[in-house]
């Protein structure tokens, strides 16, 4: 059957197409065949993004074409064009990619020197611009009828694979990534090897909108971001403020069951610390920086200094290792205007981060530890999540030994303990290797969360020092830990995961009450501040709307539990509860709801 032809090889690590294979030789290697598995996606969404710019340049005969690689849901491809492309020319171009797929193209692929390939695109200067970006001399490209771009590859053996593709949306995108450079135009889709997987997506896709969590928070009145103010810069309304404090407090009560200290530092430091960490460096192009009396100061883009500073100020023992701070704490980046997403992508958030200093020894007891408490925080929440282990990327401090060292350290903690990992070369952070935590959302999506970093590069540079057993100074390990990420990432996510039906415990209204009558006000309010006495929030419905209306708004509000009060309530002193989790209606005695209220949503631990 065609599903079960080879349309690649993995070798070495590496994914090779046929073409490649063909020429290099391909003993011992695995076969990838035709199906919805990471290896063959990636092969055929490459192929789909070369289909797609073959379908551009015959319907847009001046196009150029800058890049077009797979990225984790489908394909892009950036192309500078004289005329306007939006959305509603993603069909003539799907029509057209459909036409040139039948046609059964075969797929070839040559290379030939760099110095042939600028000669053979000497009047493209979009194809300069991605040469200068590669060092190789060798380059090698893929040619199908009459269309052909470099690339390394890897692509199916012929076009008539392709099948089941869409293309999702228009966007705008700098070339290179510079905002100072030109604007290209970018098309992003998707491809499967089968309609049913792509329906099954898109399916997703368009629940997705459903959920989206600048769409819900706007309709909730979660959060809002003003433009006057500033982008990626966002202000927490009451009722989103309420959500996040109930985490803040859920956490904040672990932490200190968990033997961790609050500290808190300042937002700005000078920037002379800032070079001692290597930030400066490695991390300045993302930081906003000043002047004040004549000297340079950097606002904070990480928590890590403020934490060491602390540690500095006075002289530790072994005995009092690990010693655990944390902190919510507020930083700054500078990210690229077109990266920011609602509260998934901001200029100003809040980690919830913690520092942990140790010895060489603790450093595998910590990691179990703080997995542990990961664990314990996304089963409260309901996400099943997966690690990666990141490794030394090319910007980085510290010399190869130390990393290793760090690197072996996070290893052994996970393969001592059974737990399954994935490894990212090169994803650590510029300071030390991590492990990353991913979690899978309601919607099968993946999100990078929480992350555990070993660091042996801070403590040197910031000369940190602990007593040892024998009276002997010594340097302590740094672990740097955040199990949400930050605040805004993790309530954008829990927004979408729930579709704003937030569960009781962190609701920012957990209950609404909904006066029958003028008369019925009192004992609503009445039961209101028997709830708030409970540090619990909930609201009146009183305003001049029928009946029917108002439990209409407090329902999609998805507020969880909505009382009724009446005649029969007031005399009774009970309420008539309609429980929109459970879909169920039910009485219950006043006392006895405070009482349930409160069990559910304070007594939550982790």
């Amino acid at each position: 059957m065609e599903e079960k032809e080879i349309i690649a090889y993995r070798k070495d690590g590496q994914i090779i197409d046929t073409q490649t294979a063909a020429e290099i030789g391909c003993e011992n290697c695995e076969p990838i065949y035709f199906d919805n598995s990471p290896d063959a996606l990636e092969v055929i969404r490459h192929s789909a993004a070369h289909l797609m710019a073959q379908a551009i340049k015959a319907l847009y005969p001046d196009a150029r074409f800058f890049v077009g690689p797979v990225v984790d849901e489908g394909f892009y491809y950036d192309f500078r064009v004289s005329e306007k492309i939006g959305d509603g020319d993603l069909k003539k171009i799907e029509k057209k990619m459909q036409q040139i797929a039948k046609q059964k193209l075969a797929i070839e692929r040559y290379c030939i020197s760099k110095a042939e390939a600028r000669e053979k695109f000497a009047d493209d200067d979009l194809k300069q611009a991605v040469m200068d970006r590669i060092e190789d001399e060798r380059l090698c490209i893929y040619r199908q009828g009459d269309f052909e771009d470099l690339c390394r590859g890897p692509h199916l053996p012929n076009t008539k694979w392709l099948k089941s593709f869409k293309l999702t949306r228009v966007a705008g995108a700098y070339l290179g990534g510079d905002s100072s450079a030109e604007m290209l135009t970018r098309i992003y889709g998707t491809a499967f090897a089968d309609k049913e997987s792509l329906k099954a997506y898109l399916t997703m896709i368009e629940e997705a909108k459903k959920r989206d969590h600048r769409k819900i928070g706007t309709e909730l009145g979660l959060f809002m971001f003003e433009d006057e103010a500033g982008a990626g810069l966002p202000f927490w309304m009451p009722k989103g403020a309420r959500l996040r404090g109930r985490l803040e407090q859920i956490l904040y009560r672990a932490h200190r069951r968990r033997g961790y200290q609050p500290v808190r530092g300042p937002e700005i430091l000078k920037a002379d610390m800032w070079r001692t960490s290597g930030h400066y460096a490695c991390y300045g192009e993302n930081m906003y920086l000043t002047e004040i009396d004549g000297q340079e100061y950097g606002l904070k883009p990480m928590n890590c200094i403020g934490h060491i500073l602390i540690y500095k100020k006075e002289i530790h023992s072994y005995r009092e290792l690990p010693l655990k701070y944390f902190e919510y704490g507020v930083v700054h980046r500078h990210e690229q205007s077109g990266v920011l997403h609602g509260l998934l992508r901001v200029r100003e958030f809040t980690q919830d981060d913690a520092h942990i200093f140790c010895t060489p020894a603790q450093i595998k007891p910590v990691v179990i530890d703080v997995l542990e408490f990961v664990d314990k925080v996304m089963k409260l929440f309901g996400f099943d999540y997966e690690m990666e282990i990141s490794t030394k990327p090319d910007k980085a401090i510290g010399d190869d030994a130390i990393w290793e060292t760090a690197t072996a350290a996070l290893k052994e903690a996970l393969d001592e303990n059974g737990f399954v990992y994935g490894i990212d070369e090169g994803g650590g952070a510029f300071y030390g290797p991590k492990i990353d935590i991913k979690i899978t959302d309601a919607l099968g999506r993946k999100w990078q969360c929480g992350t555990i970093q070993v660091d042996f590069n801070l403590p040197e540079r910031f000369e940190m020092e602990y007593i040892d057993e024998n009276n002997e100074r010594r340097r302590p390990v740094m672990i740097h830990r955040a199990i949400l990420g930050s605040f805004e990432r993790f309530i954008a996510i829990l927004t979408e995961h729930y579709a704003g039906e937030f569960p009781l415990f962190i609701s920012p209204t957990p209950v609404v009450f909904v006066p029958v009558g003028e008369e019925h006000t009192a004992y609503c309010r009445k039961l209101a501040d028997a709830l708030a006495e409970e540090d619990i929030d909930s609201e009146i419905y009183d305003r001049n709307e029928s009946l029917a209306k108002r439990i209409r708004t407090a329902e999609k509000q998805k507020t969880p539990l909505i009382v009724v009060v009446g005649d029969e309530e007031v005399q009774k002193e009970s309420v008539a509860v309609r429980d929109r989790r459970k879909r169920e209606q039910y009485e219950m005695a006043a006392d006895a709801f405070v009482q349930f209220i409160k069990e559910q949503t304070s007594e939550v631990r982790i």
